[in-house]
């Protein structure tokens, strides 16, 4: 059994790592407020973007664009988000887990898949493991990054144009709440029949029913200025950077939230194990009392013998 001196070391060393713990908590609550606010402010916009195209597309004067035609798909890019810190629980782990996962789906199709790796926990992870990563991402912002959804739509957008990539998938994590995060999958080149899904059921992103116009009800018409060719060129533009920048919000305040979560265990755990080191502590000590007064007993009966 350790001895009294050692049980009281241990105790401030755990009471000092709570104290860590805690102060990350607030830390990351604090930053979760900001992320969450962001996340709920764009979600109805990617929704109602995501209808206003889906109408456009499926308009009678549809216009042709590269991004809509259908392709055989022979290679495949995975666009995969983690954070660049640790100490969030398994939020990392599940987004590596989903990617690797989607490595082998692809490769088991006969196609030939590529990851461009967003944060360095999900570099260094998916490097372990052999991934084909071609392009790295470090260095993520804590604030809404339009900047790197820019520049990923500049990459995507050029390597699917010039044929050297045939499927653009995402894998983040959807943030729910500080408790519930998922990791989802979702295609983001090319644009299919989604689209047209979304603009019939006239949903805006949050499974209620949005307003719909006179064109949406087929009892009027788009009016295209310049030309429907240009429209749909800004529109998809904007797509693509909204729905990656989406993207990057729900995976920093997923990010926040779990490592929230995390340090709240970890605090209650250091809270319980400071009451174990405790009991222990006092059981030491009575021991060692109990000792002492053994042997002044035992040293009073020698006298008197």
């Amino acid at each position: 059994m350790p001895g009294v001196r050692d049980i009281r070391r241990r105790i401030k060393a755990v009471r000092n790592t709570q104290q860590i713990t805690k102060a990350m908590k607030m830390v990351a609550a604090a930053k979760l407020l900001k992320a969450q606010a962001r996340v709920t402010a764009a979600r109805p916009y990617a929704g109602k973007l995501r209808e206003v195209l889906g109408r456009v597309v499926t308009g009678e004067e549809q216009a042709v664009h590269p991004l809509l035609a259908p392709r055989e798909i022979r290679r495949v890019t995975i666009v995969a988000f983690t954070s660049d810190r640790g100490l969030a629980g398994s939020y990392n782990v599940n987004v590596v887990r989903r990617t690797l996962s989607a490595l082998d789906e692809t490769r088991g199709a006969g196609r030939e898949p590529s990851v461009i790796a967003v944060g360095r926990k999900g570099i260094a992870a998916l490097s372990r493991r052999g991934a084909p990563i071609s392009v790295q991402i470090p260095g993520l912002r804590e604030e809404a990054d339009l900047e790197l959804a820019r520049d990923l739509v500049g990459r995507l957008r050029k390597a699917y144009l010039d044929g050297e990539t045939d499927e653009v998938v995402l894998i983040y994590t959807r943030f729910f709440s500080a408790l519930t995060q998922r990791v989802v999958t979702s295609r983001l080149l090319p644009i299919t029949q989604d689209l047209v899904a979304a603009a019939q059921e006239g949903t805006n992103g949050k499974g209620s029913e949005a307003p719909r116009s006179p064109a949406a009800g087929g009892e009027g018409e788009y009016i295209y200025e310049p030309s429907p060719e240009g429209v749909l060129e800004i529109l998809l533009a904007r797509y693509l950077e909204v729905q990656i920048y989406h993207a990057i919000i729900e995976a920093k305040a997923s990010e926040h939230g779990a490592r929230m979560t995390a340090m709240e265990n970890a605090t209650n755990n250091a809270t319980d194990m400071i009451d174990r080191l405790t009991l222990e502590f006092n059981k030491a000590r009575q021991a060692a009392i109990t000792r002492e007064v053994s042997e002044i007993v035992g040293g009073a009966e020698a006298l008197k013998g």
